[in-house]
């Protein structure tokens, strides 16, 4: 049965933490992963940066190939990062038991995840290789996600449910659909990809915590 972790790993212990080297008052979101010629290409999302600075800090790490512009707003913008998420430790672990990174957010300390893994086990040898490799990090929740009383939202975040129930709103699950993501996308102040990638979100983690439970 699968569970779930949410830890936080110092932004040094890790080479994600190191190449996109936060400055304060700047964060980071993580927003999706897409494959791209055979490697995992991240899209984040940066607040509150000095956003030149940022991305020539990025660019001149070795195991970056580029950094894109894809969307951008007053206090954001949404970078695609060639990346080689191979030569992470924390990255190729996850992988390598077959774990799901739910959400990543970063600052210039800290970084906190929420992780799904397959089993206890593989939560386990994820600690256990995690160690190996001279990573740090706090758990500060384990739960499995089948199981009743883990919040009145079924495990939602805040911003997928605030784009489930706006989406539901706006009639863009309605036959015939009277929005688009576009449309969410200019409510909720982020490009109608992270739209997209939110509801899918939302409504996987919304169909595990009850369609699917046992």
């Amino acid at each position: 049965m699968s569970v779930i972790a949410e830890i936080s790993i110092p932004a040094a212990d890790f080479e994600l933490g190191r190449v996109m080297k936060l400055t304060p008052p700047a964060t980071a979101e993580l927003e999706s992963f897409v494959p791209v010629g055979g490697r995992a290409v991240p899209y984040f999302w940066v607040y509150n940066a000095d956003f030149a600075s940022f991305e020539e800090r990025v660019l001149g790490k070795p195991t970056v190939d580029a950094i894109e512009v894809v969307d951008s707003y007053d206090d954001r913008i949404l970078y695609t990062v060639d990346w080689a998420a191979e030569n992470d430790s924390v990255f190729r672990t996850i992988l390598g038991v077959d774990a799901y990174v739910l959400s990543a957010t970063g600052t210039s300390d800290t970084w906190q995840f929420e992780l799904r893994f397959p089993s206890r086990d593989a939560m386990s040898t994820f600690q256990d290789q995690c160690q190996d490799h001279g990573i740090s990090f706090e758990v500060h929740r384990v739960y499995n996600p089948s199981e009743p009383g883990q919040g009145p939202w079924f495990d939602l975040t805040d911003r997928q449910r605030e784009a489930l129930v706006l989406a539901v709103e706006r009639g863009y699950y309605d036959i015939p659909r009277t929005c688009t993501t576009v449309e969410l996308a200019e409510e909720l102040g982020i490009s109608d990809q992270a739209v997209t990638e939110r509801l899918r979100r939302a409504i996987n983690t919304l169909t595990n915590n009850t369609v699917l439970t046992s």
